[in-house]
């Protein structure tokens, strides 16, 4: 397999749609290109920075208000001199005589861009106000809403003793609050967000332990969502404590989903706290058989220069039954 059909394959499996033939087969081909494993990560990266920005659909009535400031604008434009016209309709016809197809391709990709920003800056616009209504309503917030693309960061998250219940603290144009359940997806979404939050460990802290104390009670953690922000955490956070917590809020999936299993083996050969590498040889006993798996603990017990986990890996390795 190539790297250019890989990279068509990251992404068909980014959303759950590859087969599992086509899947053993990409598997193989990352565990030789590291230039595909940075594509994959990169592409999980945005999405799940897209799943924490869901789209929203214009209202009408602001579609029809900009088309009415557009002729505004148009009919406020000062006519031009009969020259300047003649000027003009010369120069265009002579330009449509020698590059008509050209001329067409470019009106056409400037259309479809124009079309797609336009759309994009009021599905914000129309997200933020739907969230400042919400903030100021003060009430629990009802399922489904979205989280407005404005924010800035999100300056602290505190669970109740005894409850189900979070209060997440976020920066958008002033301070604001939302309180609601760990199952609400606007808290959830927010807990994504601040899992990113590159300001303060102390965020992100507690944004990935709570999704990782979600993911180990059993709760909803699709791998569209909770489960990639704890891959992400895994793979890239400065913090010990915090990858750490995300290697726990994994362990209930490394045997069904591939990719947790992937990120658990990049932990277990590259992290540079000896203790996650370790954890992550325990999480991995489900599926100690798994041909991967066997290979990564191989290269380990022979060239790693721990003394400590060379000698774990070699006994897992005893212990586990050579494949028949």
């Amino acid at each position: 397999m190539n790297c250019e059909v890989a990279h068509e394959r990251i992404v068909t499996a980014a959303y759950g749609e590859l087969a599992d033939e086509q899947a053993h087969e990409l598997e193989r081909h990352l565990g030789g290109c590291p230039e595909c494993v940075k594509e994959r990560e990169q592409l999980l990266a945005l999405k799940l920075l897209m799943d924490a920005h869901p789209a929203a659909e214009p209202e009408a009535n602001l579609i029809a208000r900009a088309r009415m400031r557009l002729e505004e604008a148009l009919d406020a434009l000062p006519p031009w001199r009969w020259y300047e016209r003649l000027g003009q309709r010369m120069m265009n016809g002579f330009a449509s005589l020698q590059a008509a197809p050209v001329a067409a391709c470019l009106l056409l990709l400037a259309g479809v861009g124009a079309g797609s920003l336009g759309e994009y800056k009021l599905a914000g616009n129309r997200a933020a106000h739907t969230m400042a209504a919400r903030v100021q309503a003060q009430p629990a917030p009802a399922a489904g809403v979205a989280v407005p693309a404005e924010i800035a960061s999100i300056s602290s998250i505190v669970r109740q003793p005894n409850s189900h219940m979070v209060e997440v603290r976020y920066n958008q144009l002033v301070p604001q609050r939302l309180e609601g359940s760990l199952d609400d997806p606007a808290i959830r979404q927010l807990l994504m967000l601040a899992s990113q939050n590159s300001a303060s460990t102390g965020v992100r802290d507690d944004s990935v332990g709570l999704m990782a104390a979600e993911c180990k009670a059993g709760h909803s953690c699709k791998a569209a969502g909770i489960r990639d922000a704890l891959m992400v955490a895994l793979r890239y956070d400065k913090n010990d404590g915090v990858r750490k917590k995300a290697l726990e809020g994994l362990e209930p999936y490394v045997a069904e989903d591939m990719r947790v299993r992937d990120a658990v083996l990049e932990a277990l050969m590259n992290d540079s706290d000896p203790r996650i590498r370790t954890a992550a040889i325990n999480i991995l006993e489900p599926v100690e058989g798994d041909t991967s798996v066997r290979q990564v603990l191989h290269s380990v017990a022979n060239t790693d220069r721990n003394p400590y986990i060379r000698t774990v890996s070699r006994q897992v390795l005893d212990s586990v039954p050579e494949i028949q």
